[in-house]
């Protein structure tokens, strides 16, 4: 990139129908890996006017009601009355679940490794399919984020906080938010764009003019929403920041009457707003062995490291599988000239450091017994504002318990060079 640019990253709140459907999918895998953490779980949904459909591949012991599964978590996003065209108790959910595919499992259920006598317990699981992952660090924010996508993600979680808490009664569930961030010198500076756009009601009170509504919902999301997400932040809007709300003209017909939705297809919003590279695989709906998932924490969880240590600014590690292959393919690490010590010297302390076989993931993160531990619900508390950065949610792949290693032997090596 250019020293001088403008970079704009996006966020959903959990009313988008794209979202409603990672929510779902999601809930339906913290369902089943609580009845049974060995549940093999690739949930897809779709939804529209007054209709749900489940669709994938589940084997499972446990046994789950899908259809109030479903109906208590649209109730939960705020879909509650059927004028919406979308509503908890009158949708239709039509079930099409089958079983996975025994040529996938045998792979995922013996590695080749273990299938060539190998002892390790962890070359026992082999990835779940083919793919490559990418996870990023910088430190543009307190949680080693990108600050648009940090940004975006706020706006939208408060633009549904005041909905709920009945601040902006007239709001409802759909909704987006997108920041345009002024960068220089490769380091953001000011804030270039805010928009939002969020459904709401036809009138307002009082209110019935088209454009007499939209000037109020223009006034109330920047007191409401604007102003307290940015109150403590060092960069702020100014009087050079332009404010778009509800371009169009109006948001009244959204959710799933407005659009489709259909798991998977925020894989961006999920990850870094595309400030960083994407493998291409969603992450909701899919149990962990699914490397698309949590070898994607796993990247996330060396590359935050690293930046925590100090070692880079930026880090960006990628890593890749083949199906019933327990072992990565490769693993990259790009620092992108910010590494106080050379990538390839990285390299070395992450294979060292850093196991990133499926079973090594699963049992340093618990990814099949945190649903349980979590009381029913952690997947499903992910698949909205951000897979990544959400520290208030303890995510095991947010923590940085080996920067201090990474740090003192990236130091002491660099030392040894020298003398």
């Amino acid at each position: 990139m250019s020293k001088s640019f403008l970079f704009s990253s996006e966020s959903v709140t959990e009313g988008h129908p794209d979202k409603i459907c990672d929510q779902i999918s999601d809930a339906i895998v913290d369902a089943l890996l609580t009845a049974d953490p060995l549940s093999r779980v690739a949930a897809e949904v779709v939804v529209n006017t007054g209709m749900v459909i489940l669709t994938g591949e589940i084997t499972s012991q446990a046994h789950v009601n899908f259809t109030r599964l479903v109906r208590d978590k649209v109730a939960e996003i705020g879909y509650t009355d059927a004028k919406n065209g979308f509503s908890a108790e009158s949708c239709a959910v039509l079930v099409a679940f089958d079983e996975q595919s025994p040529d996938i499992a045998q792979g995922v259920n013996l590695a080749l490794e273990s299938r060539a006598s190998q002892e390790d317990e962890f070359d026992l699981i082999g990835a779940g399919d083919q793919g490559l992952m990418f996870g990023f660090a910088c430190d543009e924010t307190p949680e080693l984020m990108p600050l648009p996508i940090s940004l975006a993600h706020r706006l939208s979680r408060q633009l549904a906080a005041v909905r709920k808490n009945g601040i902006l009664p007239y709001l409802r569930p759909d909704g987006k938010t997108q920041v345009t961030v002024a960068y220089e010198e490769g380091r953001p500076v000011g804030i270039h764009t805010l928009l939002i756009s969020t459904q709401h009601t036809p009138t307002i009170g009082a209110i019935t003019d088209e454009a007499a509504v939209q000037e109020r919902i223009r006034a109330d999301l920047w007191e409401a929403v604007v102003k307290p997400v940015f109150a403590e932040l060092p960069i702020k809007p100014d009087s050079n920041t332009r404010f778009l709300t509800n371009p169009t003209g109006k948001f009244v017909i959204g959710g799933p009457q407005g659009d489709a939705g259909l798991t998977g297809r925020k894989i961006i919003v999920d990850t870094y707003g595309g400030y960083s590279r994407h493998g291409g695989g969603a992450f909701s709906g899919k149990d962990p062995t699914k490397v698309d998932r949590s070898a994607a924490y796993a990247a996330r969880y060396v590359a935050k490291n690293i930046v925590a240590a100090g070692l880079a600014q930026k880090c960006e590690v990628q890593v890749s599988y083949a199906i019933g292959v327990a072992r990565p393919i490769n693993i990259l690490v790009e620092t992108f000239g910010t590494g106080r010590i050379p990538d390839e010297a990285l390299l070395r302390l992450v294979q060292r450091h850093f196991d990133l076989r499926p079973a090594a993931i699963l049992a340093q993160f618990q990814l099949r017994e945190l649903p349980r531990q979590r009381g029913g619900r952690f997947y499903q508390n992910v698949a909205v504002y951000g897979h990544f950065g959400q520290t208030h949610l303890d995510l095991p792949w947010e923590r940085t318990d080996k920067a201090a290693l990474l740090r003192e032997e990236a130091l002491a090596g660099a030392a040894a060079i020298l003398a």
